[in-house]
């Protein structure tokens, strides 16, 4: 089913508005007029455990969703970034890298959901990141050939 990408971007910012208010990281959102085919309940559930990253990392500055051709919803934010050492295991079952283990809180199942959501519904997720200048999660919103599981 088709889906309004903004209304599912919004439920979800607005999830955590308090956090962006209470921490003074500035929201950076643009409506994307676009419509996505995806499930709605588990694509809201991958953007919101991205943004509680994106929260969670960063302490100062601010968090930026956009668009990238040709249908790839990336969200940026200039928290303190993944050790490049820690970046192609951070999709991995229980895998915490430096700041997570640093924050016990953190358990490695949540971007390992993402991986594996996104998986079941078609997308791609990845990640680009640099200590101390930020982490941007792209997620291809294009269709793809669905895994049966």
């Amino acid at each position: 089913k088709e889906y309004d990408l903004d209304k599912i971007i919004k439920q979800a910012v607005r999830k955590f508005s308090a956090d962006f208010i209470g921490r003074k990281l500035s929201l950076v959102y643009e409506p994307l007029n676009t419509t996505v085919i995806t499930d709605e309940k588990w694509l809201s559930f991958v953007i919101e455990q991205v943004l509680s990253n994106a929260l969670k990392y960063t302490p100062a500055g601010s968090i930026t969703i956009f668009m990238e051709a040709p249908k790839t919803l990336c969200i940026r934010d200039t928290g303190m970034g993944i050790a490049p050492e820690d970046l192609p295991r951070i999709f991995e079952k229980g895998y915490t890298g430096y700041h997570g283990r640093a924050d016990k809180k953190a358990s490695g199942i949540g971007l390992y959901l993402c991986k594996r959501v996104c998986s079941n519904l078609g997308h791609r997720i990845s990640a680009e990141s640099a200590p101390d200048v930020g982490t941007a999660i792209r997620i291809d919103l294009s269709q793809y050939k669905l895994i049966a599981e």
